[in-house]
């Protein structure tokens, strides 16, 4: 998905074009293809193909290759002090969640009340109501430890469980208030916020359901992978070699079915302190948006509170310090162990911190050389109908930009004066096709391609045949529904 952490409003007004329309869509065509070619031929880290990539869109596009090695550096630096620190925060709270035998709480719960069949609509709902208050990179990081156990559990494949639960998460970004997305095109047309917000429920349940359970059952047959070991958690059952002894009984270095029989046999949190720690942030970036949306009073005191501990680094954080007592005190854990829990959650994100920093750097790259600016002329001057339009505009520049946010709030920008006169329904319908098209086709210029690629262990061509078109699946369903309640409204 987007790296919209990143960007929120940051910049919310698209470079001017630096060269001719032809030599920006082949500066970005260029640099893409440059970025493929490095990472699936002649195998380099996507890190130092990303670096490339850029510095090519830049030549081609005739901008000097210093201001480009800056344009990259403040979007590598951007995103890194933004989704980098989420990321960190995530992946600590993640490894509790495994260690402390919470994520098994949940996998046991949601294993115990869904046959095979329903467990990818189960991910589905999990991932939409994770997914309403929260950005997408966060909300991946806190379901990915479930996503494994649930596919490992129930044997079903990695590709069928993550992509419901997946798409539950981009709905909900695109589609739905309290969402920033959906509230910043909602606050820029002068939308009301009500009937966006039922509207957008109506659009996004059918929409999850197809880009969701349907598609990822068909996903999983064309993509099969081996369920990653990032998340394994480490055993804590009581003696020095606990793990050693569970590998060597199971007759293997990693000892995967052993250990998970070891954590389900040892004390860990009970499903509602689970709940209540997975849900905290959730709960608490949930307020901020809601206090945002009931409460104009900035100098009001619930306000401010909600301000501070409503953002999503000081939420996470929270939910961090919160699960050390819940979650890790929860399944008898001592302090060493708490620690150490913590320590090795680092590394194993530290590729996918630089991976995702420097897609963001590739992305401010395409920003600031005008590409998306010029596509928006370009299809500003068709004439098609407005929400046709408005879903046009943010896909064009979702593609060239890689970011949902740029696209809603530019798209959304552009159809200011297309919306006057227009019901209220309607133009709610407007900021729904926006949100739609903003969510379309993630490829490599969007960090959260790179994130959800890393996660799952996937190459780049498995990462467009599932969460690529899947993005694209959700983004054209949600348009067909969009046009279709606009016949009645």
């Amino acid at each position: 998905m987007t790296p919209a952490l990143t960007v929120l409003a940051a910049d919310t007004e698209l470079a001017e074009p630096v060269a001719g329309g032809v030599q920006l869509v082949l500066a970005a065509l260029a640099g893409i293809a440059v970025i493929v070619v490095l990472i699936t031929v002649a195998k380099l880290h996507p890190f130092l193909a990303l670096i490339f990539g850029a510095l090519t869109v830049g030549i081609v596009a005739g901008v000097n290759i210093g201001d480009v090695l800056e344009s990259f550096a403040d979007g590598f630096g951007t995103t890194a002090a933004g989704v980098g620190v989420l990321i960190a925060l995530g992946a600590m709270f993640a490894k509790l969640l495994a260690d402390s035998g919470g994520a098994d709480e949940i996998v046991d719960t949601i294993v115990g009340h869904a046959s095979p069949r329903a467990l990818p609509w189960a991910m589905a709902l999990v991932g939409a109501i994770i997914g309403l208050p929260m950005f997408f990179e966060i909300g991946l990081v806190l379901l990915m430890p479930v996503i494994y156990l649930v596919a490992r559990r129930s044997q079903l494949s990695l590709v069928t469980v993550g992509i419901p639960a997946l798409a539950g998460l981009s709905a909900m970004h695109g589609l739905v208030p309290p969402h920033p997305g959906p509230l910043t095109a909602i606050d820029l047309l002068g939308a009301d916020l009500g009937i966006t917000l039922a509207l957008g429920v109506a659009v996004a349940i059918p929409t999850v359901i197809v880009a969701g359970p349907l598609f990822g059952k068909l996903a999983g047959r064309w993509v099969v992978l081996d369920v990653p070991h990032r998340f394994d958690p480490d055993d804590f059952s009581g003696n020095g070699g606990g793990g050693a002894t569970a590998a060597a009984e199971g007759g293997e270095g990693t000892g995967v079915g052993t250990q998970t029989a070891t954590r389900t046999q040892r004390q860990r949190p009970s499903f509602g302190v689970t709940l209540f720690s997975v849900l905290l942030p959730v709960a608490l970036m949930m307020g901020k948006a809601l206090v945002d949306i009931f409460i104009d009073d900035e100098s009001n005191l619930l306000r401010q509170t909600f301000d501070i501990i409503g953002r999503p680094l000081m939420a996470l954080l929270i939910a961090v310090v919160v699960g050390m007592f819940t979650l890790g005190r929860g399944a008898a854990m001592t302090r060493d162990q708490i620690a150490k829990c913590l320590e090795t959650s680092l590394p194993p994100v530290a590729g996918i911190i630089l991976i995702v920093a420097a897609g963001g750097g590739f992305k401010q790259v395409l920003v600031d050389t005008g590409i998306g600016t010029k596509l928006a002329e370009w299809a500003t001057a068709a004439n098609i109908s407005v929400i046709l339009l408005a879903w046009v505009l943010a896909v064009l520049i979702r593609l060239a930009t890689g970011s949902a946010t740029v696209a809603t709030i530019t798209a959304s920008s552009l159809m200011l004066g297309l919306v006057e006169g227009m019901s209220t329904g309607q133009v709610s319908l407007i900021v729904l096709a926006v949100g739609a098209g903003s969510v379309f086709f993630s490829h490599v210029n969007d960090a959260g391609f790179w994130l959800v690629k890393e996660y799952f262990g996937m190459s780049i061509g498995q990462t467009i045949k599932t969460w690529s078109i899947m993005e694209t699946v959700l983004s054209v369903t949600g348009l067909v529904l969009v046009l279709i309640l606009g016949i009645f409204i």
